[in-house]
């Protein structure tokens, strides 16, 4: 089935089009997981931690990407909408050069400052120091192919070519997982290894789509030569601002939920939430994957003023979201055990906490997936400010409130409910925004 940006989206014609949307947002998760996976069954306690402190970290730096890509992709396919495709893929062009002479500069500044951030995440044993900067220096060196990675993302699907970023993404996960095997079971490299490791299979993620423009191809873009447009850089950056804070602000929440961990249940409560994160990111890849691949649909509909599309799409996307949400909730109960066993199994107290944690943490998908999916929803419209509102209060003065308050009533579960209590006051904000909105944008 050839689906178009143009078509009318039935749910079976919709699902297709998001489907590989969703498995590369999962692939592109294997780097942590796997890594995770590895070092805490081959390595020990404290690299396991190293990670689970600095991958937030890189994933903040990352996130230019996400701006970049989902910012980039509603501006191009407005564009194509609007009959101009000459100039959207010129603009394609331009976002990527300009995205990767930044990733460049923030990748040396990143290395160059690994010790004085490891100290500011909290570690102060020097087995753990050693191992933060080591993560973070190795991750830096592939930093801007895994920045162009999560920007060609949204590109590809743009594109019309969903399917070919999550074949790219398989490949990078692949090499990942392989050499993760080789360099830490076999070679017995430890932390270095799983650090190469991810390094190399993002340098893969990020160079295949770089390719794959450079040549001649049946997609609906390819790189073209460019002038600098700064007034269309900044639109970019304005309508993927909420992707820009959402990523951003995770990493500083997740900084925020380790310190609080730190103090209430130590490494071991690190380790869990650690444990916890991995198997989040799993089930938010449908979330997060049906928002990126969605986002371009509801692009170019707008950009052609087809308001009868934008209807459909905005009752199907609801539907879809809640009844994934009672999915992953239902999921999420039964198999807390088994998953969590996968990464702690070998103590029996650490797995018991991680279980716990989860079940008590995993209430907050039933409303989840509205918040994401409503803010990439405003981005796709152009509207970066909606958006931007939306992801900064749901993923960063919400977390930092209610993390700050409920561990101090409610002890440790205080912490697992903080992101359910942030995503219901999220939801009220998301409502909002989106039923008042519906006659200026006509869905």
């Amino acid at each position: 089935m050839n689906i178009q940006l143009s078509d009318h989206f039935t749910y079976k014609r919709l699902l297709r089009f998001v489907l590989p949307s969703i498995l590369m947002i999962m692939c592109t998760s294997v780097y942590s997981i796997v890594d995770g996976f590895f070092v805490s069954n081959f390595v020990g306690t404290t690299p396991f931690a190293a990670i689970n402190l600095t991958f937030p970290v890189l994933m903040a730096v990352a996130s230019i990407g996400f701006m970049a890509g989902t910012g980039g992709s509603a501006v191009v396919s407005k564009t194509m909408g609007e009959g101009n495709r000459e100039r959207a893929n010129e603009y394609f062009t331009m976002i990527i050069a300009a995205l990767f002479g930044g990733a460049v500069v923030l990748s040396v500044i990143g290395f160059i400052m690994a010790r004085p951030i490891t100290m500011a995440l909290g570690a102060m044993q020097e087995e753990l120091i050693r191992d933060c900067v080591l993560y973070i220096r190795i991750g830096f060196l592939s930093m801007p192919a895994f920045i162009l990675q999560f920007a060609f993302q949204s590109f590809f699907v743009a594109a019309q070519k969903p399917g070919l970023s999550l074949k790219a993404n398989v490949a990078a996960g692949i090499v990942n997982g392989i050499l993760d095997y080789v360099l830490i079971v076999i070679f017995h490299w430890g932390l270095a290894g799983a650090a190469i490791a991810t390094s190399a299979g993002q340098i893969v993620g990020g160079l295949i789509p770089v390719i794959y423009f450079m040549r001649k191809n049946d997609s609906l873009l390819q790189f073209k030569k460019f002038h600098m447009h700064m007034d269309v850089i900044g639109k970019v950056c304005i309508n993927g601002s909420s992707e820009m804070v959402t990523n951003l602000s995770s990493s500083i929440v997740n900084i925020l939920y380790n310190f609080q961990l730190m103090k209430l249940a130590g490494e071991d409560g690190i380790a869990a939430y650690g444990v916890i994160l991995y198997i989040n990111i799993i089930f938010m890849a449908i979330f997060m994957g049906y928002s990126i691949g969605s986002a371009p649909i509801v692009s170019y509909h707008y950009g052609a003023g087809n308001h009868t599309e934008l209807k459909n799409l905005f009752r199907k996307s609801l539907t879809f979201l809640m009844i994934s949400g009672v999915v992953l909730l239902a999921a999420s109960e039964v198999l807390a055990r088994p998953l969590s066993a996968i990464f702690v199994n070998y103590d029996a107290g650490l797995l018991e906490l991680t279980v716990h944690g989860f079940r008590i943490y995993s209430l907050a998908f039933l409303i989840m997936g509205i918040n994401v999916w409503g803010s990439s929803f405003f981005t796709a419209l152009n509207n970066g400010l909606v958006s931007a509102v939306i992801s900064f209060l749901r993923t960063l003065v919400f977390q930092i409130v209610v993390i700050s308050v409920l561990p101090l009533l409610f002890g440790v579960d205080g912490i697992w409910f903080s992101v359910v209590a942030a995503e219901g006051m999220a939801l009220f904000v998301t409502l909002g925004f989106l039923f008042t909105n519906r006659r200026k944008y006509h869905y």
